[in-house]
Formats: C-alpha cells, structure tokens, sequence
C-alpha cells in the first residue's frame, strides 16, 4: 500500500494503554510463574518527553537506598532500552528497570506510588523463601512426594535391580535400589516416572479439550522450562511442563485448554480467555489455584 495510503495511526488513549499492560502482564504472569522466583509485580507508565538529564544514565545496576514507610528499602537499579519503569521482586529483593532518559526523582516519585505495593510483594516473598527453607524435601524413605495433588509416600528398599510400583489406593511410591545408591540416582529415577506418568496423563486430556475446542494439534511433548506452564507454536506444537503432574487434574486441565486456545488465538486477550471459558468453564477456579502455587511448595531434582 503506497505510504499516502496508510492510515494514520490513532493516539494512543490511557484505556487502551491500560489494555495493553494488563495483557502483557497476564503473559508475563503465565510464564514466569514457574521456576524462577522473580515476581513482576507492575509496571509505571512514563512520558517519553520526560527530561533527559537523567543522573544514573549507566546501564550498569546499582545498588541505591530510599526511606519509605519509615524504613530504608534498598533496590536495584537497572538501566535500558524499555519505554517503562518496571519493578521485580526477585529473592535478593527489589529491581527497578527504567529507561535511560528517566531521572532518579522519577524513578523515586513511581516507587512512593507503589510502595503498598512494593512492601506486600516484599513481605510475600520473604515468607515464600522461609517456607521454602523449612519444606526443603529429604529424600528418603518416608519423604513425601506431591502428586496429582496428593502426597505419595516415598518406600524404599534395597535390592540389587532398581524398579518403582505405584500403589494407587495407599498412596505409596515403591522404589527398590541398590543398598549403596546415592541420593541423585533415588531423584533421578523418581523424575523418571513422574514425566512418563505426566506424559501419559496429557496424552489423555489433550484429546479431550482438542475436540471440544473442535481443533487439531501437531504434537504434544514434555517441557522442562523454567519459566512457563506451557508453549504452543501456530504450526500446532504444544509443550507441557512436566511439573504440572505434581498439581490437581483441574490445574492440569486449564493448562491444557490454555494451551489448545492458542490455536484460535494467539494472544491473551479478551477472545482468548473466552475461547478458554468455552471448553473449560470453571478455568478461573482452576487459574487461581495455580497462582497460589509457587516453585518453592515443589521437589528440587
């Protein structure tokens, strides 16, 4: 289309600004539950027209200090190319990611607007890493193990040829090891059984929420990002983490009924979450269990 043609792009309103951040952090927040325990907890819209004369201009971080509800909270501060001041709570606390022109009275003035925010984020962080240095998993025998949403009992007995029985009705994961094993050979194994039963279990469902969506996919294979739930490409490849086997089928699902919805859209907006709600109505309930989840209440392989 010749350049006279193209229509002239509209301004940019606050709604629809609005619109855009709530849908990049969805995203955000779908991906990045899982695995890294970094928290994006917002971003802080700023005027490109903002003075340039900004007196951190380093892309360097630093480390820098600011007294709000009468404590001194230190952050880190990160300079770059993005077009927003973005705040992370990540395990050694606040990182602050701003744009380079951005000066630090402004940096200062977003921080105070969110320091509710910043302090509850905080605080929930620090009782997230002391539960997850008192539920440190022992591998051993009697140690609990997460799975399908209920805890199976680790057994382990000695015997020169390795295998591991599920006894279903008990709740009982039988393993049977040499007598000199080494913790990392008793993970492996059992890591080994939860992603074949994992792949199996999604093998089931994909099926299921593919027909009801009246899709068809390419391939379903086991991931083990760090970062997401789920992936899935236009050609129709999907890719499920395997760690979702230790979760409740319903969260299972609602990954699942995610992931296939990316086959009529692939975005977050407000059609794609219909598109969910269509083949799996009660995907909010299942939503917000899976955001109480944290990558600290799961075994380390």
């Amino acid at each position: 289309m010749p350049a006279a043609l193209l229509p002239k792009a509209a301004k940019p309103t606050k709604s629809s600004f609005i619109e855009g951040l709530q849908r990049a952090l969805q995203l955000d927040f779908f991906n990045d539950l899982f695995g890294s325990n970094d928290v994006i907890i917002d971003n802080h819209a700023v005027s490109p027209n903002a003075s340039n004369d900004a007196t951190d201009s380093t892309a360097q971080a630093r480390k820098r200090q600011i007294l709000i509800q009468d404590q001194v909270l230190e952050y880190e501060l990160r300079r770059s190319k993005r077009r927003s001041i973005g705040f992370l709570i990540a395990d050694d606390g606040l990182r602050i990611t701003a744009p380079r022109w951005v000066t630090l009275k402004d940096i200062e003035n977003a921080i105070h607007e969110k320091q509710h925010w910043i302090i509850s984020k905080l605080r929930e962080k620090r009782e997230q890493t002391n539960k997850r240095r008192l539920s440190t998993m022992r591998w051993e025998d009697g140690a609990r193990l997460p799975f399908l949403g209920k805890q199976l009992t680790l057994r382990i007995t000695h015997q020169a040829r390795v295998s591991i029985k599920h006894d279903d009705e008990l709740d009982i994961l039988h393993i049977t090891l040499p007598p000199d094993f080494q913790e990392q050979q008793l993970k492996d194994r059992i890591k080994h059984w939860l992603q074949q039963e994992a792949k199996y279990i999604f093998n089931q469902r994909m099926p299921v929420f593919a027909q009801r969506l009246g899709v068809s996919y390419h391939s379903m294979s086991l991931s083990s990002a760090g970062t997401r739930w789920g992936s899935c490409t236009s050609q129709g490849k999907i890719r499920l983490n395997w760690r979702l086997i230790h979760f409740t089928p319903d969260i299972i699902d609602y990954v699942v009924a995610h992931e296939l919805s990316h086959l009529r859209e692939m975005n977050h907006s407000a059609k794609f979450w219909a598109t969910v709600e269509s083949i799996y109505p009660e995907y909010e309930h299942a939503k917000r269990k899976l955001r109480q989840h944290a990558s600290a209440d799961l075994p380390v392989f």
